[in-house]
């Protein structure tokens, strides 16, 4: 498998397979992600180059976005607030490769790259009823910060969301 940060010619590809991630989502009654989110931006990832994809030839098998910032960064309390982090986000396993290990890789992918850009942690945030991407963070070492990211959209939805760390 090939691991890089995506371009723009992996965008249709990468759309389709985060839709398919969503109608499986929803038919797990997780339905937190929809035709905006994470979607539309995608194309703003690539070109701040901070989307990284895994490929299995040609196929896209996974995905996620690491970035120096997060909207609800100062709304839980981290083990060291002032230390250096980067933030997973938007991770995504084509449904094709599910339950084979994939999330873990990426996350690993995702700490070796956070420890060449000098962070002291990698952070997330995570929806509460998103249980098996909870169950994966929790398996692969992430410790649950205190407090909750209550992310308010226009239409009242709220989504509320917890930070998760583990210290590289």
């Amino acid at each position: 498998m090939d691991f890089r940060q995506a371009v723009m010619r992996d965008l249709p590809q990468l759309k389709d397979m985060y839709k398919r991630i969503i109608q499986n989502m929803n038919e797990q009654d997780i339905q937190i992600w929809d035709d905006i989110y994470p979607c539309e931006f995608f194309e703003g990832d690539i070109k701040n180059n901070q989307l990284y994809v895994l490929l299995n030839n040609d196929d896209i098998v996974s995905a996620f976005v690491l970035s120096n910032t997060n909207s609800g960064e100062n709304a839980v309390k981290w083990n060291d607030n002032h230390a250096k982090a980067l933030y997973i986000d938007r991770l995504g396993v084509n449904i094709k490769y599910s339950k084979k290990g994939i999330g873990s890789l990426m996350i690993d992918k995702a700490k070796e790259i956070a420890k060449t850009l000098d962070a002291e942690y990698l952070r997330l945030f995570v929806v509460d009823i998103n249980v098996p991407a909870i169950q994966l963070y929790i398996k692969n070492g992430f410790v649950k910060a205190d407090g909750v990211y209550d992310e308010a959209f226009d239409d009242g939805f709220v989504l509320h969301e917890h930070g998760y760390e583990i210290k590289l």
